[in-house]
């Protein structure tokens, strides 16, 4: 087996719970003794079927901050949305931060139009746990039990490793984090968000960290080095997406290398693109889904999970360049895509996640520290 093709990390807290009121509909009826607001597992519900049900009497979900170029999003909101044609699949927001995602639930709380569902860094997520109920999806026993809080609060879903995407035609190759501090990067590189918000910005400090000789217990490294990248005047302060890579606002990028290569395939005939996971110490990560405690919809949002965490949607994640969090538990069973799988980017040699301690320090440190070090 390929361990090195999995990550690791952790977390911890509670949940809380409402109530679904009943709604008049034969779906309902097969299905009106369940509360699913309170639902912890498909065994509430008896079985998926019944589940479905719920959902479909609901008809509706609310997702938020999902890029449809984003990891293959795309492909698998049209298939929920083919799949489940009685439930309205409202896309809110699909650029928003992990952080705005809580902001969006905390100001639409009691509301129709309240996020039912997020996708979080972790550090965004162990900072907001009294917003999540706990589920277990059907396939909890393949989740690494590092990725994973014990309840179900949150479970980590599709991660990869922090990549340096790049222009070729507009910059030299990097061969190290200290090549961006030179002139030929001048007012060229560019992170995807906000640290403090966003968790593959707050990765890009977190490889800028371990690339500078530093570890995951103190990210003042990787802040030390945006501060340098400014005051050199490489650092680009735009959010990069495919119309800033093709117009050359943003020719370096730091970004996961699914959504890196992502960018590559988008901008074919337009630019080239190539993607680079320095030598050394690499970093990883997974992101993160939770279920909004205040969901409008709370049988659509546990349907939700049980669909993400399919072998169909897990391997459409490895289809946008992703590594599924079941990957190795699919690759015993025989059910994993195992031409896209051997398709992956090697791992580095070496590469770290933070714990959910280590995130929630370098997290506090980033909230006292970034914004003075870039202004």
């Amino acid at each position: 087996m390929r361990t090195q093709r999995i990550l690791a990390t952790a977390a911890l807290l509670t949940a809380t719970a409402i109530t679904l009121s009943a709604c008049a509909s034969s779906d309902a009826e097969s299905a009106s003794d369940v509360d699913a607001a309170t639902a912890t597992s498909l065994e509430d519900f008896g079985s998926f079927e019944e589940l479905e049900a719920a959902a479909r009497a609901e008809g509706a979900l609310n997702v938020i901050a999902l890029p449809r170029d984003w990891a293959n999003y795309g492909e698998i909101l049209d298939l929920f949305a083919e799949r489940y044609p009685e439930i309205t699949l409202t896309e809110a927001s699909p650029d928003a931060s992990s952080a705005e995602e809580i902001s969006a639930a905390e100001n639409l709380a009691g509301q129709d139009t309240a996020p039912d569902v997020f996708d979080l860094g972790l550090a965004v997520a162990l900072e907001s746990t009294d917003h999540f109920a706990p589920y277990q999806v059907e396939n909890w026993d393949d989740i690494p039990a590092e990725l994973k809080e014990e309840t179900g609060l949150f479970v980590g879903d599709y991660g990869g490793y922090m990549s340096v995407g790049y222009d070729p035609d507009a910059v030299p190759e990097p061969e190290s984090l200290e090549d961006l501090l030179g002139a030929d990067y001048v007012g060229k590189v560019a992170i995807n968000g906000d640290p403090t918000q966003a968790g593959a910005a707050f990765a890009a400090v977190g490889l800028a960290t371990v690339q500078s000789g530093g570890s995951v217990d103190d990210f003042q490294p990787g802040i030390d080095f945006f501060s340098e990248l400014n005051a050199a005047g490489n650092f680009v302060k735009v959010d990069p997406t495919p119309a800033t890579i093709a117009s050359g606002e943003t020719p370096v990028v730091f970004d996961w290398d699914y959504l890196n290569v992502g960018y590559g395939t988008q901008l074919e005939g337009q630019r080239n693109w190539e993607v680079k996971i320095f030598d050394g110490t690499g970093y990883a990560g997974y992101y993160y889904q939770a279920i909004n405690a205040d969901a409008p919809h709370p049988a659509a949002a546990r349907l939700w999970q049980e669909f993400l965490y399919s072998d169909e949607v897990q391997n459409l994640w490895l289809k946008g360049g992703a590594r599924p969090v079941r990957a190795e538990a699919m690759a015993e069973a025989g059910t994993i895509d195992e031409e896209l799988f051997e398709a992956l980017p090697e791992a580095p040699a070496e590469s770290v996640v933070p714990t959910a301690e280590q995130s929630e320090a370098a997290g506090t440190l980033l909230g006292e520290e970034w914004a003075a070090a870039v202004q």
